[in-house]
């Protein structure tokens, strides 16, 4: 074999070794999105589990907060819907629409000292605020992972590698900024 023979088998075996780095580096960035979001939805189906537990426990002592109730299920549905369906663009306005409704349930509850006071609604008020702190953290890191991931799919020469394997760029998961906070839990109950 010639040498530019062996200069181009060369060339080729670097090019080669080249694309399939891009594309593992890719590939792992993906999977770091999809895990990023699992860790979401454990997070979600948590908090999913214990609003009708705290739902329930509500309804024992507001007697004409029906309406405040009936908000956090609904949003919880929506939640749920989003969740199960992986669907970012959802997620974000059911979450906003669950954030507000407990925010109001919870401001109503200043109205019962008896509820206040229930160990019951206590335990799951702490236990809904700590899943929202994690939920929060878990949102930023997933933010991070997409936001890894379409850089990469952005730059050169990455960007031919990602599309001549149609790697899809991640969505962001926002909140609207007006409304992204939730009240402090732990004040309003005292």
């Amino acid at each position: 074999m010639s040498i530019k023979g062996h200069l181009f088998l060369l060339a080729f075996i670097v090019v080669a070794v080249y694309v399939v780095v891009i594309y593992n580096n890719l590939v792992q960035l993906k999977n770091n999105v999809a895990k990023a979001w699992a860790n979401i939805d454990v997070l979600l189906m948590q908090r999913h589990d214990e609003l009708p537990n705290l739902v329930e426990t509500c309804k024992q002592y507001m007697l004409y907060e029906q309406q405040t109730l009936l908000k956090v299920t609904q949003a919880r549905a929506a939640v749920s819907d989003a969740r199960e369906h992986a669907s970012i663009d959802e997620l974000g306005p059911a979450e906003q629409q669950l954030r507000n409704g407990l925010g109001d349930l919870f401001a109503v509850a200043e109205k019962y000292p008896d509820l206040k006071a229930n160990r019951t609604f206590r335990n799951l008020q702490a236990r809904i605020s700590r899943l929202e702190d994690a939920i929060a953290d878990r949102r930023e890191f997933y933010n991070d992972c997409v936001n890894s991931l379409n850089v990469r799919i952005d730059q050169f020469p990455d960007r031919f590698i990602a599309s001549l394997f149609k790697f899809k760029p991640g969505k962001l998961l926002h909140f609207r900024e007006a409304k992204r906070t939730m009240p402090e839990l732990r004040v309003l109950l005292g």
